[in-house]
């Protein structure tokens, strides 16, 4: 079995899917590797690392010609698309929800696609294949240090002869994987650490980190499926943001992580919280996208300088911004999900597992995959995609 490696060509798209230290894994399994030319020097793996490890290293078309998998960080180009032949398969972070039509063009050219973020999160062997919380976790790490970068003042307690330097102040909406990285990381710098969450099970988890855990007066209970939170009523998200507001105005530093998947973000900071906060404060959403952010005032992929001072970052991929470290785990991720699928040598896919359900979207030309599948009437019916 030939397995392709592709380069990926979004824009700041540094991560390459597969580094040199996972190919020995597949070469063990009987897998040839194929990478296309440079799909590793963005994230400081060159192409002679790959050739060391094993691999080969192809054009653009003869990636796609001669490989029977290619594996990928995002969802391929309609141009890289034309390049793919029937019945090959396709792995990487495809967003099904977000875009059902893209996954009904896969199914007509007859393309075998998998997705890393269906990956059933609360299965337990699925875990060492959940790109998503890899990914979650540079996130987290990056958003502390985009926050403490841009704060005009100390992260830590620092007493000098010149006086004291009180630590700063640092606010976490959403304990999820991002989350929990950016508690640990705000902490490691010495930061006063508070913590909020929907979901009432999270406060140990904050707690065990540092974090002093937000309990507000409402109390909602905002658990979701799946290890994420559900998407809150409207008399519950104006309860809840009532006593927030009153809170986010005290902070030096709010990062704000809360995602609901395939649907627009809850707003967690809005004008108004901002208007109360402090000259120099700073506002790192991490959930901002197309779909929105958790700050009101959030511009996707900007940052934003309020009149009253408050500085409000919306990176768009944190993970590419450290594309070796992020790229390192979601090769792991990627190897043990391709892994799981191969037996004898060829890959099989076994739809009575849970993985394999969950993860492969399209499949002998029909979109089989749920999720996908309920959001697809409506997209070819001209309504709006999720």
């Amino acid at each position: 079995m030939k397995v392709g490696v592709a380069k990926e060509i979004a824009p700041g798209e540094r991560r390459v899917a597969l580094v040199p230290e996972s190919i020995e894994k597949l070469r063990a399994a009987g897998m040839s590797v194929f990478v296309e030319r440079g799909a590793g020097v963005e994230a400081a793996f060159p192409d002679s690392a790959y050739v060391e490890a094993g691999a080969r290293i192809v054009a653009t078309p003869a990636l796609y010609s001669n490989c029977d998998v290619i594996l990928r960080i995002n969802r391929p180009t309609p141009t890289e698309t034309k390049h793919a032949h029937a019945g090959q398969v396709i792995i990487g972070m495809l967003a099904p929800l977000l875009d059902p039509a893209a996954m009904a063009e896969f199914a007509e050219s007859n393309l075998t696609t998998v997705s890393l973020d269906a990956i059933p999160r609360t299965l337990s062997r699925a875990q060492g294949m959940d790109a998503l919380s890899s990914q979650a976790n540079v996130a987290g790490y990056k958003a502390v240090l985009v926050a403490a970068e841009a704060f005009g003042r100390y992260f830590p307690l620092l007493t000098t002869s010149a006086g004291t330097a009180k630590p700063a102040n640092v606010l976490i909406l959403g304990i999820g994987v991002a989350g929990l990285q950016a508690i640990a990381t705000a902490r490691r710098l010495g930061a006063q650490v508070k913590a909020y969450d929907v979901r009432p099970e999270t406060k140990e988890q904050a707690e065990s980190l540092g974090a002093q855990f937000v309990t507000l007066k409402s109390a909602i209970d905002g658990a979701g499926e799946g290890g994420y939170a559900r998407a809150l009523t409207a008399e519950e998200q104006a309860t809840q943001q009532t006593e927030l507001n009153q809170i986010i105005g005290s902070q030096d530093v709010v990062i704000t992580t809360a995602q609901v998947p395939g649907r627009r973000p809850p707003v967690l900071v809005t004008a108004e919280a901002v208007e109360a906060m402090r000259a120099g404060s700073i506002i790192v959403d991490m959930a901002a996208s197309e779909l929105g952010g958790n700050c009101e005032l959030s511009r996707p992929g900007k940052m934003v300088l309020t009149s009253n001072g408050v500085q409000i970052h919306a990176p768009l991929n944190l993970p590419a911004s450290m594309p070796t470290g992020a790229s390192l785990f979601y090769s792991r991720n990627i190897s043990n999900l391709l892994l799981n699928f191969v037996k004898n040598g060829e890959l099989q896919f076994d739809f009575k597992d849970e993985i394999t359900a969950a993860t492969v979207i399209t499949f002998g030309g029909k979109v089989i995959q749920e999720a996908a599948k309920k959001l697809l009437q409506p997209a070819k019916r001209g309504g709006a995609k999720a």
